[in-house]
């Protein structure tokens, strides 16, 4: 565990996921994906900011990953591809997830999410099982229901410790004693099977087997299937990368906490290409630390991040090694993303099922040997990205008693950069300046908001809730000499006055990219 995550207990949690999903409607960051129908389990719409939001997460990863470097270029494939690509990659035959199905409720869960446990008493009596769907409180719910089941059995005794396990443990005696979560009842749980997660689609105007094709359930296929085309034209030489932001699709068992765990998610992602006798393990340290930083340099809390090792059965079987770093969210730790080392096997199934040569051959005056590049992949969920830097900057204050919320953005990605107030409606002069101000900003490419309603305090408080990091507010001090006031979110208290045409300058030094050191 990294130092940082030593410290995740000094981080209190002011908002829970409830309260995020509030926030997220009322502020316009994210909507329920048809809402007016009911919504649409798993899918979801990004509102005014929230699509401000998520572009400028994705803007300062390319200029970062791609502009920031020599050897990175990006690509863009498609959504939908040659079946056959799928079929190479095993996502065909084997991209699924264990399911077990309640035939009472019709709902399905998970196998490796739906943990149950036995509940013994020590003399060896079975009184029968429990089960919870997994999250940050698991065992804690477990162990209350055990103590209900023992209470309403009438039995007397102490229980053994549970031993909890998921429904891919269960043996067909296990199965029937097993309670539904929808229920309550055993007996209504089937035995775990595979659940292909692709989206499948026809694509032409017959639907028959040769029309069968999937919406891509990751971005990276599309990578190795033209990295002869990408290093081709680009005149890359090992170690180099190809990175793509893109949609993906999943179809979840169950989809949950929010944007967490959807059927629809974008990805950032790269493969670097590295030589096969190059130190993968180095080459994965690095690329660890330099998505470490990145995150940092968003505004992710350092104090809800650390790292953690797959090894064993969690180790994919194409995988050298990896590890995700993983956040610690309202509803427990998971996943953000993981780097792993793939090493050659994805370039040499698509090489077998195409019959194309994927080998890279030295240039000279290197030695005189051709090899398929192993592989190094970085790879980031924009909506899990999305989700963590919300619960980072979420904030709280307190004036004149009450509670307020605040959104502590990093000015680098905030959804509105800066906010254009004139003090007063008149004189004419005041609204003018501002709206010449807001104009100049906005022509350097900054989203800015411009606001005459209600007293300035309340124009700051309205701000400070959607996390905007700077106010200028052009009073009739402006009219004599061309200044305006800065004043940043964090520190409220200190107002500043600058020249109106200083501003644009202040801004992009604030809001640069956090980029790698030379």
């Amino acid at each position: 565990m990294d130092a940082p995550a030593k410290q995740a207990e000094d981080f209190n949690y002011k908002i829970d996921l409830e309260g995020l999903v509030s926030l997220c409607k009322r502020r316009g960051f994210i909507f329920q994906s048809g809402e007016i129908y009911g919504g649409y389990s798993g899918f979801f719409d990004y509102g005014p900011l929230g699509v401000e939001l998520k572009n400028n997460l994705k803007r300062c990863w390319w200029q970062r990953m791609v502009y920031g470097r020599d050897n990175v270029v990006g690509l863009d494939s498609s959504i939908i591809t040659n079946p056959k690509v799928h079929q190479a990659s095993g996502h065909v035959d084997n991209f699924s997830d264990p399911m077990v199905d309640c035939t009472k409720s019709k709902k399905r869960f998970r196998a490796d999410q739906l943990m149950w446990a036995r509940v013994e008493l020590e003399d060896g009596t079975l009184l029968g099982c429990v089960s919870a769907v997994e999250d940050g409180d698991t065992k804690a719910k477990l162990e209350k229901a055990a103590k209900k089941l023992r209470k309403k059995s009438g039995a007397d005794g102490t229980l053994k410790p549970l031993v909890m396990k998921d429904m891919t443990e269960a043996t067909e005696e296990d199965v029937p004693l097993v309670p539904s979560p929808a229920t309550g009842e055993p007996g209504t749980l089937t035995g775990a099977r595979a659940f292909n997660l692709m989206f499948e689609t026809q694509v032409g105007p017959y639907a028959d087997s040769g029309s069968t094709s999937y919406l891509r359930p990751e971005t990276a296929q599309g990578i190795f299937s033209n990295y002869k085309n990408v290093f081709s034209v680009s005149r890359m030489k090992i170690p180099f990368g190809i990175a793509q932001i893109g949609k993906a699709f999943r179809n979840e068992i169950t989809p949950r906490q929010f944007i967490f765990r959807s059927r629809e998610f974008e990805q950032m992602e790269i493969e670097y290409f590295i030589d096969e006798e190059a130190d993968f393990a180095a080459e994965q340290e690095a690329w660890l630390q330099e998505m470490w930083d990145y995150l940092k340099g968003v505004g992710l809390d350092e104090r809800l991040m650390e790292r953690e090792v797959h090894v064993g059965d969690k180790l994919a079987h194409y995988a050298r090694a990896c590890t995700d770093i993983v956040f610690r969210y309202p509803f427990g730790t998971s996943e953000l993303m993981g780097v792993a080392a793939r090493g050659c096997y994805d370039l040499t199934q698509h090489a077998e099922a195409s019959k194309q040569n994927m080998e890279y051959q030295v240039p000279p005056p290197g030695k005189k040997r051709r090899f398929v590049p192993h592989v190094i992949e970085p790879s980031l969920g924009v909506d899990r990205l999305f989700l963590a830097l919300l619960c980072s900057a979420y904030d709280e204050d307190e004036m004149d008693g009450e509670k307020r919320s605040v959104l502590r953005f990093a000015p680098c990605v905030a959804p509105i950069t800066c906010a254009i107030f004139p003090l007063m409606k008149k004189p004419p002069e005041l609204v003018q300046k501002a709206k010449e101000l807001a104009a100049k900003l906005r022509r350097k490419g900054y989203n800015v908001v411009y606001d005459d309603a209600g007293s300035i305090g309340k124009r700051y408080r309205r701000m400070d809730e959607v996390g905007t990091p700077f106010c200028c507010t052009v009073d009739f001090d402006t009219l004599e000499d061309d200044t305006v006031t800065l004043r940043r979110r964090d520190d409220p208290l200190v107002v500043v006055r600058h020249g109106r045409d200083e501003i644009a300058g202040i801004l992009d030094v604030e809001c640069e990219v956090p980029m790698p050191p030379i």
